[in-house]
């Protein structure tokens, strides 16, 4: 038996690939979790629901959903959560997991279409995901798990958009845990790294950088996202971590420390 069976997780950017939303997709879907999975790419999404399904024996909504500018954005995720509890009936962990960035860009040379993509893809995706799941994870006094970064904490350059959405949810995650305490709902930040498909082409790419951030990590590796991300996220949706709430955790192999 798992810890979740009978229970149900929202992870955004879940998607199958080398990533770290589909890691903690890996993790809760092995402690018997049935989820719902959102991104942009639907065939990674049914990828994703298939192996899940047939490894793990869970149930999986994959549902292509993605927080943009539009008009139609806040429409969506009403209907992902709807869809949620007309499938499974309840939620009891949301993990805000997706988001899309135009990094590399000094902040001089930002436009206003680079802005709003990280904005929109993170913090209001965030703002909106919580916001509709709230009745529901009041229900079963669930928990939420919103992702961060080292960018927000450290003002990692070329990353301005980026870290003012990450640095907006750590705010916003704040606030709810101090609003929703009184429901039993706990709500916590994670900042990590990982070793994704991202980061291998990073290394493929440019070898020489790869190598020096590497050296930047006390533990001298990136972290695996399943492994090393997932599973505490797993531990941070159960019971036994109910009681914290509104903290940030750096998940960097000794590399986030701050006072």
């Amino acid at each position: 038996m798992g810890i979740f069976d009978g229970k149900v997780a929202i992870i955004t950017g879940g998607g199958k690939a080398k990533s770290i939303g589909y890691g903690i997709a890996v993790a809760y879907a092995k402690e018997g979790a049935d989820l719902v999975l959102t991104g942009r790419n639907e065939q990674k999404l049914l990828d994703a629901k298939e192996e899940l399904e047939r490894l793990y024996g869970i149930k999986v909504l994959a549902l292509q959903a993605e927080v943009t500018p539009s008009d139609e954005s806040e429409d969506i995720v009403k209907e992902v959560v709807q869809k949620t509890i007309d499938t499974f009936g309840r939620i009891d962990v949301l993990i805000n997991n997706a988001q899309a960035s135009a990094s590399g860009i000094p902040l001089s040379m930002q436009s206003k279409d680079h802005f709003d993509l990280g904005i929109y893809s993170g913090l209001y995706a965030t703002f909106y995901y919580m916001r509709e799941c709230y009745p529901y994870l009041k229900e079963t006094e669930g928990s939420v798990i919103n992702f961060a970064s080292g960018a927000g904490l450290f003002g990692n350059a070329g990353q301005s958009s980026y870290a003012a959405a990450k640095e907006g949810i750590r705010g916003l995650s704040r606030v709810a845990a101090t609003e929703w305490g009184k429901d039993n709902i706990n709500v916590n930040v994670v900042c990590p790294l990982a070793m994704t498909s991202q980061l291998e082409n990073f290394k493929k790419g440019y070898p020489e950088a790869y190598e020096k951030n590497l050296r930047a990590v006390p533990m001298g590796r990136f972290g695996d996202p399943e492994i090393d991300i997932g599973r505490v996220c797993v531990h941070l949706g159960s019971r036994d971590f109910k009681y914290m709430s509104g903290e940030t955790i750096t998940l960097e192999g000794g590399m986030g420390q701050r006072p």
